[in-house]
């Protein structure tokens, strides 16, 4: 991991000609928001000097305490790829968010994140996350608002001139190797239109950090392109969703990956059995983070490769939990039910602090489904012991509030105001006269 002091980030802002810094954060949306400062309030901004009004941000604090400080990671600075008009480079670092008694806030993902790691960490283990973002290329009209047409009519592995989408998902590479990403394949995917870009597993939080960055540079690329880029779940009826397949592994501090051992079934270790029991056992309570908008359970629905089921399998793709063939070091879990547009530092948080609930508690798992699920009749399935993950929003948000581990990972702040918005969410939806119901309803009744 890159080490930076403070003397070495305002040594390459001058060599690097930077003109300004983004102070970047996200919301409890996944919003990803900044302050802007000038290359002159660097040395401030390292000192921890920066605040800034947090009333107006989605989850943060009330307008008569809005007061807040941001204290930037000094490993997460990097310069954009794209110039400022040829009037010198922009800089960014990631900040946590703490309140003016010089307390972390209890409302920033990151820090709720970095509590979960503490945890694991205590346990003994390190965790490495490596996430799978997909993500859809759409056109825009001429006042360059972007409208459901995909960008080319290719499919999975295609290639140009059919995929129309590779100019683009090459200069996003390009501009996340620039900002130091060790991208390992980049793809067009199932959908027309859409497309995979993965990069390599890292300990968790630098994971998180890389999804924020890499949607913010994936938007900003496609827009040089006069593309629109989404993470949203499921823009287009009858063809696959957008995911974001998280690969997880624990190592000790020894640097030994927890989860294999190569005497047991799968070669895989009782840790690893009872991090997938807990994953299993509270993925309900976890989907609300993971899958956090009324669209994403458009894509939770059998026939599109998304899992909808609560199971695991050592061999086949159409579980929740697969286990990828690698073993040794490259031993992990795969939890198959995220997708783009949560916030990566809370369904990290979720999702860990599930696994880890499983070796504190000892969760075994049930034996390893190797059939195609899809394909079960509901009593096979039921007489498997598999249930199903939460349906829609509000099944989702019933689930988490039953959840007692998830809501304790999060916080009482974070839990409060996160139901709130999903209430509010699910009660507009539900209230909507959709254009389904006009086609099919209208001239009928």
């Amino acid at each position: 991991m890159v080490r930076f002091t403070k003397e070495d980030i305002l040594r390459l802002a001058e060599e690097q000609h930077v003109k300004f810094v983004r102070l970047q954060f996200t919301d409890i949306l996944g919003i990803l928001k900044n302050v802007a400062i000038p290359v002159s309030q660097l040395e401030r901004a390292l000192a921890n000097e920066i605040m800034f009004d947090g009333s107006s941000i989605e989850g943060f604090t009330r307008i008569e305490e809005s007061d807040m400080n941001l204290r930037p990671d000094y490993n997460t600075y990097t310069t954009f790829p794209w110039r400022n008009g040829g009037r010198g480079s922009v800089a960014r670092l990631i900040c946590d968010v703490y309140l003016p008694n010089n307390e972390p806030f209890p409302g920033d993902p990151r820090y709720v994140l970095k509590q979960v790691l503490a945890e694991a960490e205590s346990l003994g283990f390190n965790v490495m996350v490596g996430p799978e973002c997909e993500f859809f290329l759409f056109r825009r009209d001429p006042e360059g608002r972007p409208i459901p047409i995909t960008h080319d009519e290719a499919g999975y592995f295609d290639l140009g001139p059919v995929d129309k989408g590779e100019d683009s998902r090459r200069d996003i590479v390009l501009a996340l190797e620039e900002m130091g990403f060790e991208v390992e394949t980049s793809h067009h995917e199932v959908a027309q239109g859409q497309h995979e870009i993965d990069f390599k597993y890292d300990d968790a939080l630098t994971a998180a950090d890389q999804v924020a960055t890499f949607k913010f540079v994936t938007r900003i690329v496609a827009s040089n392109h006069d593309l629109h880029a989404t993470f949203m779940p499921k823009p287009l009826f009858g063809v696959c969703g957008s995911g974001m397949h998280t690969n997880i592994s624990l190592f000790t501090a020894g640097g030994q990956n927890a989860f294999y051992d190569p005497e047991m079934p799968f070669q895989l270790s009782q840790v690893c059995r009872w991090f997938i029991g807990g994953m299993l056992a509270h993925a309900p309570g976890y989907t609300l983070i993971t899958n956090p908008l009324v669209n994403s359970y458009k894509r939770l629905v059998p026939g599109y490769e998304a899992p909808c089921y609560i199971s695991w399998s050592a061999q086949n793709r159409s579980a929740l939990i697969r286990i990828p063939s690698s073993r040794g070091k490259g031993t992990r879990v795969e939890l198959r039910s995220p997708d783009p547009a949560c916030n990566p530092y809370l369904a990290f948080a979720a999702v860990i602090a599930a696994g880890l609930d499983g070796i504190r508690n000892k969760i075994e798992p049930p034996e390893s489904l190797n059939r195609n699920i899809y394909t079960m009749s509901p009593e096979a399935r039921a007489a498997a012991g598999v249930a199903n993950l939460p349906g829609s929003l509000a099944e989702a948000i019933d689930a988490f509030e039953r959840d007692e581990v998830i809501k304790a990972a999060l916080g009482p702040h974070i839990v409060d105001l996160l139901l709130e918005a999903k209430h509010i969410e699910w009660d507009v939806y539900r209230s909507q006269v959709h254009s389904w119901e006009l086609d099919q309803y209208l001239g009928v009744f």
